[in-house]
């Protein structure tokens, strides 16, 4: 055997033999006949090749990349073998939802994107590997972890969101008896509410809670706060409480003629469609309608998707940036255009159009023309003064991204104190300036990722069982 042959035998050089592969799809066509989820599992063998084009590099970028610090060489290693239940345990035992964030992980822009194969080949499926290792470990009931028995305390959760499962999750398998509060009337929060089901199969977050419910884990729905749910109520019931409730505001449009019927905020359109109401606005009809969605992030490609299912005649995103420079996750752009998704780039709104019975009519627009990157590494952008031009449209949807919501002083948890942003200020352990009250997520560091908010409800969790020792010690 010629040295190359040996040398393209060996694990290490497995990139150069394996091309990545995708995660199979159903078609467009079948995929917008409803909102199931458009991914279907790697085969067993296809997961084990992918898994062996991982290199085992010594100082991983992908673990330091990760929010979570996941082990991925060890498991994708384990994978490679064949060991998929092996490789499912060492995943848990640092990612708590491991199924729901390898399904909205952005791992272009994390793990996948600081692989060390990028710019000699693509890099390891990390993401489709990890939903195949979590389906494995559910089909052959090997997915729950085995929990201390009870210690005698009890912990509240406020919010069921994605931080306050992520906590429930790791209190429960500690011993803590864990009540869950909530407004809405399913737990679940953005997940099921505000997460198109194309991207996150509802049975996937309602297995989860299943789950947490045969441990031990009560859901109290419908308790809106300050009504409901008293700080001192919960105090006097319960030895800790993390808060993991939402603090986040949809950007406003602020070009005239934004108050016009028709024009709405895009996370409020999907909030009615998963649901089939939205507190702020009255039912929005697109079926036939020209949609336009601004913005280019993940929310307005869950938006000009979900539109294009929900029958509109067309649906086109206006985007201030070239293709390259949108801030969603590769695949979903690309999912969105296969689906008949237009695209308008270099373009910024500066007027909504409308009739004399107040409904929109279109969107005026300008040119806009992008320059040198920024220090960050974001290239600059500049408006084109005469560049002018309208498009219509009788469906606006505003998906610029979203803004802290400062906590009012007057709520539950006004006497907390604030950071900077005007979140609540925690210490390392994520406790706030009232011990035994932790928080994280949106109250804390503002809108952000499921990850960052799943690491912060791990970080809690050790805060909480550290302050509880003390004060057994004390």
């Amino acid at each position: 055997m010629s040295e190359a042959n040996q040398r393209a035998c060996e694990p290490q050089y497995q990139w150069r033999e394996l091309p990545r592969e995708r995660l199979p799809r159903r078609s467009a066509v079948e995929r917008l006949s409803g909102f199931l989820e458009i991914y279907g599992p790697y085969d067993e063998k296809t997961a084990r090749e992918q898994a062996s084009r991982c290199i085992q590099c010594p100082e991983p970028s992908c673990v330091t990349g990760c929010p979570l610090s996941q082990r991925i060489p060890e498991w994708l290693g384990l994978t490679a073998e064949g060991h998929f239940l092996e490789a499912a345990a060492i995943l848990h035992t640092t990612s708590s939802l491991p199924e729901v964030c390898a399904r909205v992980c952005p791992s272009d822009r994390l793990c996948e994107g600081l692989c060390i194969l990028n710019g000699k080949a693509e890099p390891v499926s990390i993401r489709a590997i990890e939903q195949f290792l979590n389906e494995y470990a559910f089909a052959h009931g090997e997915a729950e972890r085995p929990g201390a028995p009870p210690n005698g305390w009890r912990v509240a959760v406020i919010g069921s969101g994605p931080g306050g499962l992520a906590c429930a999750d790791l209190l429960s398998t500690r011993g803590y008896a864990v009540t869950v509060f909530d407004w809405r009337p399913r737990p679940g929060g953005l997940l099921v509410s505000g997460t198109p089901a194309f991207r996150l199969e509802r049975s996937i977050v309602n297995r989860r809670i299943e789950l947490l419910q045969k441990r031990g884990v009560v859901f109290r729905l419908g308790v809106p706060l300050g009504e409901g749910l008293a700080l001192r109520e919960l105090q006097g019931g319960f030895d800790a409480i993390y808060l993991a409730f939402g603090a986040r505001k949809a950007r406003e449009l602020e070009v005239p003629g934004r108050h016009l019927k028709g024009v709405a905020q895009a996370l409020s359109f999907l909030v009615q469609n998963e649901t089939g109401f939205a507190h702020d606005l009255p039912p929005i009809e697109v079926k036939g309608k020209r949609v336009a969605v601004l913005g280019g992030g993940d929310l307005a490609m869950d938006c000009l998707r979900t539109a294009l299912r929900s029958g509109a005649s067309e649906a086109v995103c206006v985007c201030r940036r070239e293709a390259d420079d949108l801030p969603c996750v590769r695949s979903e752009y690309e999912n969105a255009v296969e689906e008949g998704g237009q695209f308008l780039f270099r373009a910024a709104p500066v007027a909504v159009l409308g009739n004399d019975r107040g409904e929109v009519t279109g969107l005026r627009l300008i040119r806009t023309e992008l320059g040198a990157a920024d220090g960050a590494g974001r290239r600059t952008l500049a408006i084109l003064p005469g560049t002018e031009f309208d498009i219509p449209a009788a469906r606006v949807f505003v998906a610029l991204g979203f803004e802290p919501l400062p906590l009012p002083d007057q709520n539950p948890f006004g006497s907390l104190a604030r950071n900077e942003q005007g979140g609540l200020r925690v210490d390392d352990n994520q406790m706030t300036s009232t011990p035994g009250i932790f928080a994280g997520g949106d109250l804390v560091r503002g809108p952000s990722t499921v990850l960052n908010t799943v690491r912060d409800a791990r970080r809690a969790t050790q805060g909480i069982q550290d302050y509880l020792f003390s004060r057994q010690k004390a």
